[in-house]
């Protein structure tokens, strides 16, 4: 069986870039986005600023940071298990172990627009429910350790508890980066099966939509 490492040389945001590009050319300057030329080549339109400009949607502390979040390349790598697979030279399936934002991001460029069906089963936010902030300039499991969100053994160790003042803010952070990675995945006729309990169950559907 030929080994493949796959690396994080693709976002999917180029995609957009690119299509941007090809639409507003003089929007960019040495391949990056000017910001003062943006505004006046989509001309009217662009959504006015000011009181007027306000307009229904669900917004929360941290959503700004979580959309970027979803568009930053991955640092990690996928490295093939040798042996410890069934049939691994005549099998079509693939066993990925690992974090499941930084693998959803490893898997857009091999996988974007091919996947006919998700199903996930994220924390219900209840309070118990295991809640980590999403940074991975150090290795996942030295970073849960050292912020003392994990033990030695790797199991995480924090909570979402509704007395803090972001308590649904929290939650939606860490939902938001990793649906927008994963409808990148579907096919236009594939669907994304999700598991929810009445707690956060409204603010899922109105990020989804």
């Amino acid at each position: 069986m030929t080994i493949i490492k796959l690396r994080p040389t693709c976002t999917f945001d180029r995609d957009r870039l690119d299509a941007l590009a090809a639409i507003a050319p003089e929007a960019f300057a040495d391949g990056k986005i000017n910001r003062e030329a943006l505004p006046e080549s989509l001309g009217e339109h662009l959504e006015d600023e000011g009181r007027d400009a306000e307009h229904f949607g669900l917004f929360w502390p941290g959503k700004r940071d979580a959309r970027r979040l979803a568009s930053q390349p991955s640092a990690g790598a996928l490295r093939p298990a040798s042996g410890e697979g069934v049939n691994e030279a005549m099998t079509r399936h693939i066993f990925i172990e690992g974090d499941n934002l930084e693998v959803l991001k490893l898997l857009q460029k091999s996988y974007a627009g091919r996947v006919k069906m998700i199903y996930i089963d994220p924390p219900y936010n209840t309070g118990n429910d295991f809640i980590y902030s999403d940074n991975f300039r150090q290795p996942v499991e030295e970073y849960l350790q050292a912020t003392g969100q994990a033990n030695e053994t790797g199991r995480v160790l924090v909570t979402n508890t509704q007395a803090g003042g972001r308590y649904h803010s929290n939650w939606l952070n860490m939902m938001y980066p990793r649906l927008r990675l994963a409808r990148n995945l579907l096919e236009t006729d594939g669907v994304l099966w999700i598991s929810i309990d009445d707690v956060e169950h409204t603010k899922l559907y109105e990020i989804c939509c």
